[in-house]
């Protein structure tokens, strides 16, 4: 967990990832959760076709946020079987294209709350370049536990994966231009859900 804060800090400092979004997509939750106040920053497309970090260490109520570098990168979930592929019935969080950038950082960010301590897999499903299959995959909550569902074993599963699905249906929240929460700022209710076909970019 200190290591993401330090590696979103020295980000912050170097100028490619901004420090006030203009425009936050958000998963919508399906419990209410109390927040922590913790933002774990996750950078897309930074030297190459992967997410740094890759691997990041939450707790129930934390935030993590993806930022993302050019060109035309987003984020879905998938199952630790299934790397290039989204949750079977569309349950997991797919913002759509929404972040595609020529230069410099795309001004959009998406967000999930961290609801349970599960692992949560997830990968880009850009098609063009192969994303998934060239190790653009990561994780939140690894079980460090059990090495046969390692994120090293996940990435081996993508490679060896000969098409990557892009998910059917957005499933995000859409709050611009900063998250708005309760009057306490501290917890994040059910039912702000947003799907749009608006949000879709050419994934090319």
């Amino acid at each position: 967990m200190a290591f993401t804060k330090i590696f979103a800090a020295t980000l912050l400092a170097s100028g490619l990832v901004s420090a006030a979004p203009t425009q936050t997509i958000r998963a919508t939750p399906s419990t209410t959760v109390s927040l922590t106040g913790v933002t774990h920053s996750v950078t897309a497309g930074l030297g190459g076709l992967n997410f740094s970090p890759d691997n990041v260490v939450a707790e129930i109520g934390d935030i993590v946020e993806w930022h993302f570098l050019p060109a035309n990168h987003t984020v879905a979930q998938s199952s630790f079987a299934e790397p290039c592929k989204p949750l079977t019935g569309n349950t997991g969080f797919f913002p759509g294209f929404s972040f595609s950038t020529k230069e410099n950082q795309a001004p959009q960010v998406f967000q999930i709350v961290v609801e349970n301590k599960k692992p949560i897999w997830y990968y880009c499903p850009q098609t063009t370049g192969n994303h998934c299959q060239k190790g653009m995959v990561g994780v939140i909550n690894q079980n460090f536990d059990n090495q046969l569902f390692s994120l090293a074993r996940h990435r081996q599963l993508a490679a060896n994966t000969t098409v990557s699905i892009v998910p059917p249906l957005f499933r995000v929240a859409l709050l611009s231009p900063t998250p708005t929460l309760t009057e306490d700022s501290k917890t994040l209710h059910h039912g702000i859900a947003f799907s749009s076909s608006s949000l879709e970019r050419n994934r090319a």
